[in-house]
């Protein structure tokens, strides 16, 4: 299954990267005419990095689940932006990373993207 993703950092990149799937980095200008997850980051308290939520509204036919990074310092905030694209498309929130990941956050993707293709 595609990958579709957003990276400020890096951390997100380089999760997806170990994943071994098909993988694209999010453009304003791109879009997905195939089934994907999409990979993203929080920011702030929690919110929606800027763009991934209109470019996931253009692109939501496909979309099949999220999977977001973050940080755990942040608390109840870790990784909200998940939950928060989770519930506007009605998709599963496939994990929480923290950072870019472990060994076992790529399995258990590997594993959820599976089940859901």
């Amino acid at each position: 299954m595609l990958v579709v993703y957003a990276s400020l950092t890096g951390n997100v990149r380089r999760f997806v990267a170990s994943l071994g799937e098909p993988a694209v980095e999010f453009t304003a200008q791109s879009a997905a005419a195939e089934p994907f997850i999409f990979v993203t980051y929080t920011i702030g308290f929690g919110e929606v990095p800027a763009g991934v939520d209109e470019w996931l509204q253009s692109n939501r036919a496909n979309l099949r689940g999220i999977v977001v990074s973050g940080n755990r310092n942040w608390g109840a905030n870790f990784g909200k932006a998940g939950d928060i694209l989770a519930a506007r498309y009605n998709v599963p929130l496939l994990r929480k990373i923290e950072l870019a990941g472990t060994a076992t956050d790529i399995r258990t993707i590997i594993e959820r993207m599976r089940l859901i293709e």
